[in-house]
């Protein structure tokens, strides 16, 4: 028997519903408006500092998580078939880390008990940084931000 943590130890597809949902950080960065530059040959993706309507913007946590689909009909569910797909996820996201064999990073909640302090003092956090595509009135173009793209360790 191993004392590894489940995200060493177990592949993806072993892990139960809980142990999946953990992976998430809570950096809410998934939930920025993305823009994905196609005269590009690599199809650069520039995050925004614009989210989605059900992100609260003070805490970076979805509203309504549960029905999130059923009221942001684009609204990407992260599952373990199609996380290797997802090459516009911030390069911080756990998930994806896991997925490119990269592991947590050091400010990631799982390693901290819990908490998003370190998280959130190492600048990973959308928290407190993004205005709520309700309330901006330019063009995307406009918001495009780089700071999402910070990914410490």
């Amino acid at each position: 028997m191993t004392d590894a943590p489940f995200w060493q130890r177990k592949s993806f597809a072993q892990m139960t519903h809980e142990e999946w949902e953990s992976l998430c950080d809570g950096c809410g960065k998934c939930c920025l408006h993305k823009l994905i530059d196609s005269d590009d040959m690599d199809e650069t993706v520039h995050y925004t500092d614009v989210s989605c309507v059900l992100l609260n913007t003070e805490t970076a946590q979805c509203s309504n998580y549960a029905e999130r689909t059923q009221h942001v009909l684009d609204c990407v569910v992260i599952t373990p078939e199609n996380v290797y797909e997802l090459d516009f996820m911030p390069t911080s996201c756990a998930y994806r880390r896991l997925a490119e064999g990269r592991g947590l990073a050091s400010w990631h909640p799982l390693l901290h008990g819990g908490s998003k302090a370190a998280m959130i003092a190492a600048g990973m956090s959308a928290a407190g940084r993004v205005l709520n595509e309700d309330e901006v009135h330019e063009d995307l173009e406009l918001r495009i931000v780089t700071w999402p793209l910070n990914d410490q360790d």
